[in-house]
């Protein structure tokens, strides 16, 4: 076939296209951004509901104050002699406030309840991200049966989308190797179809979320 053979059926194709185009099957599909808008609940409300819906505990505390007296209040509750982290931050927060009850996580196979904080809460599906660049890398979330998560209000986004940039920008484009999203403690149907909560990760998992910028 020759060159000008060619460009006649190509244009001959287009013009055919052109005058028989079909309307979109879903035009509803270029609005999939009002989907995931709530008019009635703000972020904070949304992943409340998200993350409880799926098992997974709210804790809201004003400011840090108040989420060091809640979390006391719950290890009191639960009996937990102890909390383990790996976060300087939280480490270093709670001895200026003389609270022995969380530690250094040293020993990975012995922890009880573990205590980390975040890369983002993702408000529209519950979801709490995190990566192999904190302090903790890959291990905590998923030794420890019981997980909390302490998130700050400039943490928290709306979709999941708004978490990858934020990612981007915090790391200048330059991704962390590992990148998890974790949606409620974890479960699997895998054995009989019977639901099994805390197989290849936490059976119960908290977010304490402080009302306030955590300044990174």
């Amino acid at each position: 076939m020759t060159s000008n053979s060619r460009e006649r059926i190509i244009g001959k194709i287009r013009k055919a296209l052109g005058e028989n185009s079909l309307p979109m099957p879903f035009p509803e599909a270029d609005k999939l951004t009002a989907f995931y808008e709530n008019g009635t609940l703000g972020p904070e409300e949304k992943f409340a509901q998200e993350f409880g819906a799926l098992g997974g505990k709210f804790v809201y505390c004003e400011n840090e104050q108040e989420m060091l007296q809640q979390l006391e209040a719950l290890a009191d509750t639960m009996r937990w002699s102890k909390i383990h982290s790996k976060d300087s931050f939280l480490l270093n927060l709670f001895q200026e406030h003389e609270i022995n009850l969380v530690q250094q996580a040293n020993d990975m196979s012995d922890i009880q309840v573990g205590i980390s904080l975040c890369e983002s809460l993702v408000a529209r599906t519950g979801s709490v991200l995190v990566s192999a660049a904190q302090e903790y890398g890959r291990a905590l979330p998923v030794y420890s049966p019981i997980h909390i998560t302490v998130a700050f209000a400039n943490q928290l986004v709306w979709d999941i989308s708004d978490a990858f940039k934020s990612l981007n920008e915090k790391y200048n484009n330059n991704l962390p190797s590992l990148i998890s999203l974790t949606t409620g403690p974890s479960r699997t149907a895998d054995i009989e179809k019977t639901l099994v909560v805390g197989v290849h990760g936490p059976k119960e998992v908290y977010v304490f979320f402080v009302d306030k910028n955590w300044k990174k």
